[in-house]
């Protein structure tokens, strides 16, 4: 019998990426340059009672960045799974024998462990559903601090704050920022976005193994104000050569669609009391428009059609000001006075998880006359930007002070209602420090959770916890930014 070896793996990637309530998608392999594409490798997926196995072969790789012969992946499904159960997944590869000196033998590379959908939603007494969510993170000075707190949540935390599954709303890498952005070479920018991902990935790598992680991009993964390209950014000037525009873009592509896989448009229930939309507003973006008409119909019709509250996750908030020189989806004034009028078209609650700002912040409103509302709760960031991008930072904005702003458009029926911030509920900030790596206020970088329950009358109870990244309680948990929101959805 072959024995089994366990080394040090930090190249190597295993992400749990999507499930259902019977059904798993995992993510496996390098995006570092320097390994060795194994002849013989497997992915195993391990219940109390059952262990299936993936067996993979050399011709198995996918490469993640067209024209680039380094790194490589593998995704792969597994089906017949049960609702609401726990399973741990091992990403192995073969160690050949060498005669007359032992047997071959098994690597485990990196593990993983998730649980399944539920059912239906969790009922009070039972833990509840909850999602863990955050957004915006540069690497420079996070230092495994994201990982971390969020692994530590997961491991040890306590259950009514345990995350299930994760949802990432934006900007996990930031492929913009750099001198070397300024590069002609198509080689160079190729190289330039794949070596982003793997440092990124490699740095995320213990939440991506823990839970079923959804990935919406946001426009770091592509380039400042993507698709549009009319900024003055220094390190941004090279794109106006169609060249260097075009090889930037595929290879933006390549990471957003083949290594964080991130839906265009998902949907998923838990029973009959909670539906849940994610929506990638960025990636197809046009002069006029953030979806495509047959997509943006797919999300209006979801939104129209709910039965129960309703969970939009999207890389941009919906409760903003005008932009003059950056496009938010107010900038996109038909599609977004269209799709707020289909969110409040049921009268249910609508739950708005999102990021891009750099603060987090959460805020409620009318969402027409026939009762529902709107809660928007925005996580950002996870790691600030620093340096000469330190600027970018930021703290609570606490504007509109009506929704939808009257200055800028009506919808038939509404009346504009006052937007509620509760500045008890927006993440703490830190002062600044000129020619540090910060030098502006900003916001602390924190996750947040958003548990979900069902109480004894059938309503849904919503429970909101911010978490900071990089400071810890008396139990090595992250630390409490503010004290728990709760609210019943309707």
């Amino acid at each position: 019998m072959s024995d089994e070896i366990v080394t040090s793996t930090g190249q190597w990637s295993l992400v749990v990426l999507r499930t259902t309530q019977s059904s798993v998608k995992i993510w496996a392999g390098t995006l570092f340059s320097t390994l060795k594409m194994p002849d013989h490798a497997r992915i195993e997926l391990i219940s109390p009672d059952n262990t299936v196995i993936h067996e993979i072969i050399k011709a198995d790789w996918i490469r993640p960045f067209s024209k680039i012969r380094k790194r490589f992946y593998i995704t792969t499904s597994f089906a017949d799974l049960q609702p609401g159960q726990h399973y741990e997944v091992r990403f192995s590869r073969r160690i050949e024998a060498i005669s007359g000196v032992r047997e071959a033998s098994w690597q485990t590379l990196r593990t993983a462990q998730f649980d399944t959908l539920p059912a239906q939603l969790p009922t009070t007494g039972q833990k509840p559903f909850t999602v863990g969510f955050g957004s915006c993170f540069y690497n420079h000075r996070d230092g495994g601090q994201a990982a971390g707190s969020y692994k530590a949540l997961y491991d040890r935390g306590d259950a009514s704050v345990k995350p299930d599954i994760t949802f990432l709303t934006g900007d996990q890498v930031y492929l913009d920022i750099g001198f070397d952005s300024l590069s002609f070479v198509s080689s160079e920018i190729r190289q330039r976005v794949a070596d982003d991902y793997a440092l990124h990935w490699q740095a995320l790598g213990s939440i991506l193994n823990r839970g079923a992680t959804w990935m919406l991009p946001d426009d770091h993964e592509y380039w400042n104000d993507y698709p549009f390209h009319d900024s003055l950014i220094p390190t941004l000037l090279a794109l106006k050569i169609s060249k260097v525009r075009e090889t930037w873009t595929k290879a933006a592509i390549d990471g957003v669609q083949r290594v964080q896989q991130s839906p265009q448009l998902d949907f998923f229930e838990l029973g009959a009391e909670l539906s849940f939309c994610l929506a990638d507003l960025r990636s197809y973006r046009s002069d006029d428009a953030f979806l495509p008409s047959a997509d943006f119909n797919r999300l209006t019709d979801w939104a129209r059609s709910l039965t129960c509250p309703g969970v939009l996750v999207i890389p941009q908030p919906l409760i903003v000001e005008e932009n003059k020189t950056e496009r938010n989806l107010l900038s996109f004034k038909t599609q977004y006075q269209q799709l707020i009028a289909a969110l409040g078209e049921s009268g249910h609650d609508i739950v708005l998880l999102s990021g891009d700002v750099h603060f987090g912040r959460i805020a409620t409103v009318s969402l027409g006359p026939k009762g529902g509302r709107l809660v928007e709760i925005i996580a950002s960031p996870l790691s600030n930007l620093t340096g000469l991008n330190g600027i970018a930072t930021a703290t609570p904005s606490f504007k509109p002070k009506k929704f939808p702003d009257p200055n800028l458009f009506s919808i038939p029926g509404w009346q504009a209602k006052p937007v509620q911030y509760d500045k008890s509920f927006a993440v703490s900030t830190k002062e600044g420090r000129l020619f540090s790596a910060y030098p502006k206020s900003r916001t602390r970088e924190h996750f947040m959770t958003a548990s979900f329950s069902q109480t004894d009358n059938g309503e849904v109870m919503l429970k909101v916890n911010a978490w900071r990244v990089r400071e810890r309680d008396g139990n090595n948990l992250p630390k409490r930014d503010f004290e728990e929101y709760s609210l019943q959805l309707k």
